[in-house]
């Protein structure tokens, strides 16, 4: 690795990895909130992105499933809420 990157970017990579966690989870928390307001081919687009962090954030695909078949940004929202418990 240092061979190919520089002492900076070699800290950069090295701090994104450690943050990764906290990086699906705020993004996940800014794309719960556009999932409340989207309609349409917009909130398809936005559930896509959610399905992304949720697995970034290694949560089982059959909970994936169920939140996408209720199609309620609720309920992802709450799952959240109990991840972030657990952290603290």
């Amino acid at each position: 690795m240092s061979q190919n990157f520089s002492k900076h970017q070699q800290n950069i990579i090295r701090n994104y990895y450690e943050n990764r966690d906290s990086i699906a989870i705020q993004k996940l928390q800014e794309n719960i909130t556009e999932l409340y307001l989207a309609e349409g081919k917009k909130r398809a687009t936005v559930w896509k992105r959610v399905i992304g962090h949720l697995e970034k954030l290694k949560v089982p695909q059959a909970q994936i499933d169920h939140f996408v078949s209720k199609d309620d940004a609720t309920l992802v929202a709450k799952y959240l809420e109990t991840l972030l418990a657990k952290q603290e």
